[in-house]
């Protein structure tokens, strides 16, 4: 699932709108729209969205062994 998909479904579970989003995390509704549109956020932004939605982004790298990077 690409990132675009997965703040979707993030915005659904904590009950605001793509805009109200937009809005907590300092950005305009057209300008978070264009950015949703190409899926191109960095990990700082990710972040800063999660913090906004009240949540944690985890990305890493999990091996078989339990090993994650």
């Amino acid at each position: 699932m690409d990132i675009p998909k997965k703040i979707k479904l993030a915005t659904t579970y904590a009950g605001i709108s793509e805009a109200e989003l937009a809005r907590r995390v300092g950005s305009s509704s057209q300008a978070f729209g264009q950015r949703m549109k190409t899926g191109k956020f960095s990990s700082a932004e990710l972040d800063k969205i999660a913090e906004a939605l009240g949540a944690e982004f985890v990305c890493a790298f999990k091996f078989p062994n339990g090993d994650e990077v």
